[in-house]
Order: C-alpha cells, then sequence, then structure tokens
C-alpha cells in the first residue's frame, strides 16, 4: 500500500551537499508535512511506494538545497546604486545614514523588503539574516512570502532612524524576540550590535546577555575594514576579534560578517570560540574593505557562509553570484587556482551558511527529515551544457536567472520562474515611484 505524501519531486539531478557531497542522477524527494521524507534514485521512490498529491516531473532539472544568505541589509535595496564607488566610511557617513535619516519608516520597510525577497527568492535564496531597521515589520511581509529569515535591528551607541539610545534599541530587540517566538518559526529573532567601532564595550556586553539569555544569534560587523583593526588596537590594545573575546562575547551564537583583516592569532580565537564567520566577497570588492582570509578559516575549521551584504554595496542579492565570486577570488589572491574549490564554494553557500546560523540541522542539504527547502535550475540552457562536472557546473555556470522553482518547508513559492507569494509588478511599480522621490532628494 503506497504512503500519501504532499509532493513528489521526479527526475532531476539532486546535488545533496550532504557530508559525502552525493549526487544523484534521476532522483526523486518525497516530501510531506514540509520536510524531506526521502530522497534516492527515482525507481526506489516511485508512485507505487509512494501517493502524492502533486508532481513535479523535473527532467533536465537539478535540485540544490535552498541558498542561505548569511548576511545582508535586505531593505536597503531600495538604496540600489545610490552612493557607488566610494570608501566605506565616506558612503555610510555621507549618502547612505542621512538617506536612512530620511526615509526609513514602516511604509518604507514593508516596501522594500517586498523587492528584496523577491529578488532573492527568485535568485534561489529560501533563509537569510538581516541586520536592519524595524524588523518586527519585515516580519510581517516575510510571513506573507514564505521565506525563512533571522532579522535583527542594528544596535548603536548614537541615534538610529528609530531609537533615540541604545535603551531603546534594546528593549526593542527583546520585544522583537518575544514577538517572533509566538509567529510560524520561519523568522527568527536575533541580536544585532552593528559593530565593535559603533557600539560601547557595556552595550556589546548588554546585547551578548540578551543572546545569552534568549538563545538568539549575536549578529555583528566585525574587522570588516583596516581602519576598524586600527582604531579598536589604539583603543583597547588588541585585535577587534581579541578584544570581542576579551569582552566575552565572541561564543558560538556570534555570526561576524566580513572578518577581512585578521591574524593568525584572531583565527584561533574564532575556532575556540565556535564562532561563525560570513563571507561577503562581491560587497568587499566593491567597498575594497579587504579580503576575508577563507581558505585560512576552513583549514582551521572555522564555520564560514556566504552573504550578500546589501544591495547598495554589491549591488544585488543573488547568492549564485557570491558562490562564484568565491570561488575565484581566493584564487588570484593566493596565486593559487586550488584555494576555494567549487564543493567549499557551494558548501559555504548552502550547508556552510546553515551552520552559521546554527540551522544545519534542519536545512543546509538534501537529507531525509531535513526542511523541504529546495531549488531546482533549469539545466537546458546554452551556458549550462555540456555537463561534466555538476559540482563544477553549479559554482562556476550557474546563475540566479536558471532558477525554475523554489520550495519553502514544502511550499512551492516559485513555479517555472514565477513568484506566486506577492504581485511581482506591484513591487517593482512602488521601487519605482520610490526611486523617482530619491532622485530629487537632498541630504
Amino acid at each position: 500500500m503506497s504512503k500519501e505524501i504532499d509532493l513528489l519531486i521526479s527526475g532531476c539531478l539532486a546535488v545533496t551537499v550532504n557530508d559525502e557531497f552525493s549526487i544523484i542522477e534521476n532522483a526523486g524527494i518525497a516530501i510531506n508535512n514540509g520536510k524531506i521524507i526521502a530522497i534516492d534514485k527515482v525507481e526506489n521512490i516511485s508512485t507505487e511506494i509512494y501517493k502524492p498529491r502533486k508532481i513535479i516531473f523535473a527532467a533536465n532539472k537539478m535540485a540544490i538545497p535552498g541558498l542561505v544568505n548569511a548576511h545582508t541589509h535586505a531593505a536597503m535595496v531600495y538604496f540600489r546604486g545610490l552612493a557607488d564607488d566610494l570608501p566605506l566610511k565616506e558612503w555610510l557617513e555621507n549618502h547612505i545614514w542621512p538617506a536612512e535619516a530620511k526615509y526609513v519608516n514602516a511604509e518604507f520597510i514593508r516596501k522594500a523588503i517586498r523587492l528584496a525577497v523577491a529578488e532573492m527568492l527568485k535568485s534561489g535564496t529560501t533563509i537569510f539574516c538581516d541586520m536592519y531597521f524595524l524588523p518586527d515589520i519585515a516580519a510581517e511581509v516575510l510571513e506573507e512570502m514564505k521565506i525563512k529569515a533571522i532579522l535583527g535591528s542594528p544596535l548603536l551607541d548614537s541615534k538610529t532612524p528609530i531609537t533615540k539610545s541604545p535603551k531603546e534599541g534594546l528593549k526593542n530587540t527583546e520585544n522583537l524576540i518575544k514577538k517572533l517566538r509566538g509567529g510560524s518559526g520561519r523568522i527568527m529573532p536575533a541580536v544585532a550590535p552593528h559593530a565593535p567601532y559603533t557600539c560601547s564595550s557595556e552595550l556589546l556586553k548588554q546585547a551578548a546577555e540578551i543572546s545569552k539569555e534568549y538563545d538568539v544569534p549575536f549578529h555583528i560587523h566585525l574587522s570588516e575594514e583596516e581602519w576598524e583593526n586600527k582604531k579598536i588596537e589604539s583603543e583597547k590594545g588588541m585585535s577587534s576579534i581579541a578584544y570581542l573575546n576579551n569582552l566575552g562575547v565572541l561564543t558560538e551564537k556570534t555570526i561576524a560578517a566580513h572578518v577581512n583583516w585578521v591574524s593568525t592569532h584572531d583565527i584561533e580565537i574564532l575556532k575556540e570560540a565556535g564562532a561563525g564567520v560570513v563571507h561577503n566577497p562581491q560587497s568587499n570588492m566593491k567597498l575594497a574593505t579587504g579580503i576575508c582570509p577563507v581558505p585560512d578559516l576552513l583549514k582551521a575549521g572555522v564555520k564560514v557562509g556566504l552573504g550578500t551584504d546589501g544591495a547598495t554595496s554589491n549591488n544585488d542579492l543573488d547568492m549564485f553570484g557570491e558562490m562564484q565570486t568565491a570561488a575565484r577570488l581566493h584564487k588570484i589572491a593566493r596565486k593559487d587556482p586550488t584555494a576555494v574549490n567549487a564543493k567549499e564554494a557551494i558548501w559555504m553557500a548552502t550547508k556552510g551558511g546553515a551552520k552559521v546560523l546554527g540551522l544545519d540541522e534542519t536545512i543546509g542539504s538534501l537529507e531525509a527529515n531535513k526542511k523541504a527547502d529546495i531549488v531546482l535550475l533549469d539545466m537546458d540552457k546554452p551556458h549550462l551544457v555540456p555537463l561534466y562536472d555538476v559540482h563544477s557546473q553549479l559554482a562556476y555556470s550557474v546563475k540566479g536567472s536558471d532558477v525554475d522553482t523554489v520550495i519553502i518547508d514544502g511550499r512551492t513559492v516559485v513555479e517555472n520562474g514565477d513568484l506566486l507569494v506577492c504581485d511581482e509588478e506591484k513591487i517593482i511599480s512602488e521601487a519605482r515611484t520610490f526611486s523617482r522621490k530619491l532622485k530629487g532628494a537632498s541630504f
């Protein structure tokens, strides 16, 4: 007697990203109650064994785990292209922060986050870790659009567009944690101190206490720019990473974005603390902030994922671009064509990112009992044939525009390249309306 299930994906090429990096040709993936219940050769997962309510026939499709964007500022997509070709400090202080002060409010977040999520879903991202303002408002939109996220509002010593003091920011963070814990479980909270140079030691410690009390991630920019390390060293007598460790705030819950300027000792500290690192290659290249020593981190056993950063410094949210850039950047930086190979790049964009977020037991690979977060890629494209090495093709050739189907918790949210969870035409129209207003603004 066959078992009734919600969905069967039949005939795909499955890139599992399990510990063995198994590839299953002509695979079947059985899905029920939001989880993968079986993945194997299609003859072992046939309609004689399973009775699906829906079947996706996936010949000439590649199935991969949903991509993990482990660090971004999603709503900043509304400032895409606003200030390019500038150093980080000037970019932030003279352009981005003034624009945020003038425009960021609940309406801005609702509209901008929709555009960001539409872009991420259509390019295969199924979960993202975000640091931006009004995450409680963003969460409402994300529930509608069925994507997964970890959300935290940036904590700073200075006034922000939504808070007058660090104390207010910490209170808002606790309120967010309590609110999101009563939701669907797809949207999770984080504590998000902005950076060591914008947060006092007291604020960092208070943020870490909340992270520990509620068992939520501690998301921070760290060692992004050379001047940051020099500033911390001149003031504290140690590197940014050593400083956080000395404060006792660097733990296995830490999601450290960028991490470009580190010593061998810093890497040892990260490993010992169990902290995760998010490599943002395209943003770091564009702002010329430095190169994260990914080969050294991986060799040391530090958890490493990939992120796009915000669309103001990238300028897109396509994780395939990050994967390809990561696989190429370190080769030229090290003058070593073996540095960050295809499997390592894929790992960072999927299971590695899931490890950084503390979610690798449930997402990041195509395995039985994992959440059914699956992306189907259309391999009938000129740039994707011929196919000799599956992992190489995925790491070096696939583009976000090759995404055909996206499934999150067993629910199809993108089908034949079309969004099923929002009005894409309306989202684009609203973004264009905002951009016309911004063009005529002065700061």
